[in-house]
């Protein structure tokens, strides 16, 4: 946890606590469908999700590293837990939530530890192509996600994607029901913030399925919440997912670790970018500065705090969190007040969420996705340089083509091609000027990074087939940086004098010359 008294973990106080107060119980409102819809997506009951989002808001209302920011379970996070709970189950019933647990549990760990690497810092070096990639294909497995609940399968077979029996989706005359209130929920949405934005126009879109869905289609028949699990009845307790699998519980082994592994890597890394995202918009909108380490540890405190109470991982979450600040929440409370009435309005109202169909589940959830996807950089793509095109494509395919999709992989991979983008534009900069002082003596000016990228136009720069009696080779303006550039130089003035030329480097930086040092080389003539 964060150092400092409970008083200094609420911002220093409590600000305007009706403010904060009220929009943390309108982001409670909000925050109920997506935590059931994104424990569909990973193939668990409707309980691990909310669960997981009471215990992360209350866990990072202390720990965490910036005010009024909501953390929850995630679509980002969730996608990545479908394979594992799948081959948890194939293990044995059960035991899919087990590992799912486990993981969420390394996941905590190796947050903590990102934090104290300060892997922020590093964050600093993802590129916007990288994020627009990983947010249209966040949006774009969100979409896909709800297919099943449309009735389209794209797996042909017994289960969905999540796990989820195939009889459990929707069938024959009810498409038609469900498509008609998706539709309508998808209208809702987007239209009633033109008339008003006193309250979210996802919960009305819920309020007004589940009641058409029970007063006019009372016998259809048509997934509902309950279809998904159980929902919560109580507190959640903590549970130690270790021990005989016939108490659905794993084993604690390197078989075990080695399973949740993976996953857990993919969710931590995955789950700080978004959070970091998250964290520097917040911060531009408030005109503040907030720790992006801290937060890193205290999603790392909170995910482990979840897990151990039956609460899936997660992040922090853009939409409700903007949502928090525009309603006007500043301080912690308004995070600690989301999850103390997200735990109240889910004991109190458990029967009303069973009822809800999963039609209105799915239009938030494409409402999600649409506003997760980066329109605004996909309508400038022609205009925007080809390189930051290539980056987003890259991220967007390695994402969608690996099975199971994999965000953190897609960001690997972007991170990868945009550096050696940045590598071949970088390497263009140096450049080499030959000035003839005479035809006895010549002098090459060096200017720009010599390293092992930009070796090879270093080496076209000189003529190395016409020897004058002196050569200058003046590096003032330039600086080698590895092991390529000393070979390099090196090889210019070897190749200069087996053809009867004086060579003379001139200019060399101290640093330049220490690397030659360290290397046990030095070019003859170099002078600093």
């Amino acid at each position: 946890m964060a150092s400092g008294s409970l008083p200094r973990q609420l911002n220093g106080g409590f600000g305007n606590p009706s403010k904060d107060l009220l929009s943390g119980l309108v982001v409670a409102f909000a925050m109920i469908p997506e935590a059931i819809a994104f424990s569909g997506i990973a193939g668990v009951d409707p309980q691990v999700g909310l669960f997981g989002a009471f215990l992360l808001s209350i866990t990072i209302a202390f720990v965490g590293g910036r005010s009024a920011m909501i953390t929850s379970a995630t679509g980002s996070t969730a996608l990545l837990m479908t394979g594992l709970v799948a081959t948890g189950e194939a293990r044995g019933e059960g035991l899919g939530l087990t590992y799912l647990l486990v993981a969420g549990v390394v996941t905590g760990i190796l947050q903590i530890l990102w934090g104290w690497l300060r892997l922020a810092y590093q964050m600093r070096f993802v590129p916007l192509g990288v994020l627009s990639g990983f947010v249209n294909a966040l949006a774009l497995l969100i979409f896909q996600a709800q297919f099943p609940q449309l009735g389209i399968n794209l797996h042909f077979g017994e289960t969905d994607a999540s796990g989820h029996a195939h009889d459990l989706l929707p069938h024959g005359n009810q498409l038609p029901i469900i498509w008609g209130l998706v539709l309508l929920g998808l209208a809702i949405i987007y239209g009633l913030p033109r008339l008003t934005r006193l309250v979210p126009s996802q919960l009305v879109a819920i309020v007004a399925l589940t009641a058409i869905s029970i007063l006019v289609f009372p016998e259809s028949g048509i997934p509902t919440v309950s279809s998904l699990g159980d929902l919560p009845t109580g507190l959640p307790l903590p549970s130690w997912p270790f021990g005989s699998p016939d108490q659905l519980k794993v084993p604690f082994s390197f078989e075990t670790l080695g399973i949740v592994l993976p996953t857990a890597l993919a969710i931590s890394l995955v789950g700080l970018m978004e959070t970091f995202l998250t964290q520097d918009i917040l911060d531009d909108r408030t005109d503040s500065n907030s720790n992006k380490n801290v937060e890193a540890r205290g999603q790392g405190i909170a995910n482990i705090v979840s897990s151990l109470f039956g609460g899936m991982a997660g992040c922090a979450l853009v939409g409700q969190s903007v949502m928090n600040i525009d309603n006007g929440g500043r301080t912690r409370l308004s995070t600690l007040f989301s999850g103390v009435s997200l735990l109240a309005m889910i004991l109190l109202g458990r029967p009303w969420l069973e009822q809800i169909p999963m039609a209105a589940l799915v239009a938030v959830m494409i409402s999600i996705a649409v506003s997760t996807a980066d329109i605004a950089g996909l309508r400038r793509i022609r205009s925007i340089p080809k390189s930051d095109t290539a980056v987003m494509l890259m991220t967007f395919a390695v994402t969608m083509l690996t099975t199971p999709h994999n965000l953190a992989l897609g960001v690997i991979a972007g991170v990868a091609l945009a550096g050696i983008l940045f590598s071949r534009k970088v390497a263009k900069v140096i450049r080499v000027d030959a000035v003839d002082v005479n035809e006895n003596i010549r002098r090459y000016v060096v200017s720009g990074q010599l390293f092992f990228v930009s070796k090879i136009y270093f080496l076209q720069g000189f003529d190395l087939h016409n020897h004058p009696n002196q050569i200058t080779i003046d590096m003032s303006a330039a600086h080698i940086w590895d092991q390529s550039g000393v070979s390099a130089l090196n090889q210019v003035i070897r190749k200069l004098q087996q053809g009867g030329s004086k060579v003379e480097v001139l200019g060399l930086n101290q640093e330049s010359l220490n690397l030659f040092e360290r290397i046990g080389s030095q070019p003859d003539g170099a002078h600093g």
